[in-house]
């Protein structure tokens, strides 16, 4: 990879404009020439902005816990307090009830009844 190129990846994972980034980097033609290293670079820049918010994670959990501690508004507090218990895995289960009804094990007759059922129901 070429000095230009690296800068380019640098401005372009900094800014998320493509367009500036090639501007910046010194290549004609930017719009053209940052969409082209853009797609042709892409899981490099994956990479390095998974790397770039993985080495902000802490400070960020410092944030939290400062916010859980000593927010000023009880909300703040309570939500900066939730997300800490959900990211230590006390995230509350989400339940959902779901019924399953197969039709092949049942005669027309017997449908016919449940929708007359359902039918009666309904009015």
């Amino acid at each position: 990879m070429t000095e230009q190129q690296e800068k380019f990846l640098d401005l372009y994972i900094n800014t998320g404009n493509a367009t500036k980034a090639a501007k910046y980097a010194g290549y004609g033609s930017p719009k053209q020439r940052g969409w082209e290293l853009k797609k042709k670079y892409q899981k490099e820049i994956e990479a390095r902005q998974k790397a770039m918010i993985m080495d902000s994670v802490p400070s960020v959990i410092a944030n939290i816990i400062a916010l859980a501690n000593g927010a000023d508004s009880e909300a703040v507090r309570l939500n900066a307090c939730k997300d800490l218990m959900d990211r230590a895995g006390f995230k509350p289960v989400e339940k959902t009830e779901t019924e399953i009804t197969t039709t092949e094990q049942k005669s027309t007759e017997e449908l016919t009844a449940e929708l007359a059922e359902l039918q009666k129901m309904l009015q």
